[in-house]
């Protein structure tokens, strides 16, 4: 994923959460912020993995497959909106356990959710 596409300032982070929409589901929340006024750039996506999930190494590892399945699917995304993928605790578990492609089946379930 392109350095275009992430979010990395936390004011930005706090704007999506704030004046964003949230979606959820057992293993992501998903906040999405309509850029106002910038309607031509691309979406941006900032990830979110808290403490819990386990240490550096085990949120690192996830927060880069996500960050891949994000790039695959940036196409589909719609532009003009930041994104705060958020990661709850089961999820790390799982993630080791299964492949790519389930962890890319539920974040494209949440962008879906996300859209409607």
């Amino acid at each position: 994923m392109q350095r275009r596409n992430r979010l990395s300032r936390s004011r930005d982070f706090d704007a999506v959460y704030r004046h964003g929409r949230s979606v959820s589901t057992r293993f992501l929340v998903l906040y999405r912020f309509d850029r106002e006024g910038e309607g031509g750039t691309e979406a941006r996506l900032g990830i979110a993995v808290p403490k819990k999930l386990g240490g550096a190494v085990v949120r690192n590892r996830v927060k880069r497959r996500l960050r891949e399945v994000w790039r695959q699917l940036l196409p589909e995304v719609p532009d003009g909106s930041d994104y705060v993928l958020l990661v709850r605790a089961p999820l790390a578990e799982v993630v080791e356990e299964r492949d790519e492609a389930w962890l890319r089946e539920r974040v494209e379930d949440i962008l879906g959710k996300a859209r409607a």
